[in-house]
């Protein structure tokens, strides 16, 4: 009998640990696809000017980049700003997953060279840019995709 108590409490016990660590370690969601995001804030009057430069730039290297598989997708968002040092233009791309990253810099900067020349041309373009605008930062965040 009492062989039998111990029996049925060990195997009691080891149940209700593995159903707290199977809780404790459970997500409610799986890692999604990864998204580099840019918060841009427009100088006054330049927004129509900027979205111009977008697209005869960025936009480009961006379709040419999913083109060849190296990013999943791209969008930009335009918004009001919350306050006046706010960002009213956001930047994204995304990416299969971080692992991606890798090499990414590297094959994204070939595609610009393909398209627009050599670095002193882009180094202008640049310059240009930050007439227009200012690049409040940005972040890499990953999708959670919830079950």
């Amino acid at each position: 009998m009492k062989k039998l108590l111990f029996f049925f409490s060990l195997t009691l016990f080891i149940l209700m640990t593995q159903l707290t660590v199977t809780a404790q370690t459970s997500k409610p969601y799986t890692e999604g696809p990864v998204w580099n995001v840019q918060f841009i804030k427009t100088k006054p009057g330049m927004t129509l000017l900027y979205l111009r430069n977008l697209s005869d730039g960025w936009i480009k290297i961006m379709k040419e980049a999913k083109m060849e598989g190296l990013i999943l997708d791209y969008k930009v968002f335009s918004g009001q700003p919350g306050t006046r040092d706010d960002w009213n233009l956001m930047l994204m791309y995304e990416i299969k997953n971080h692992a991606v990253e890798d090499d990414l810099t590297d094959k994204m900067e070939a595609i610009r060279n393909k398209m627009f020349g050599s670095e002193d041309v882009q180094q202008k373009s640049a310059v240009a840019r930050n007439d227009l605008r200012e690049l409040l930062g940005g972040k890499i965040t990953q999708e959670l995709i919830f079950k």
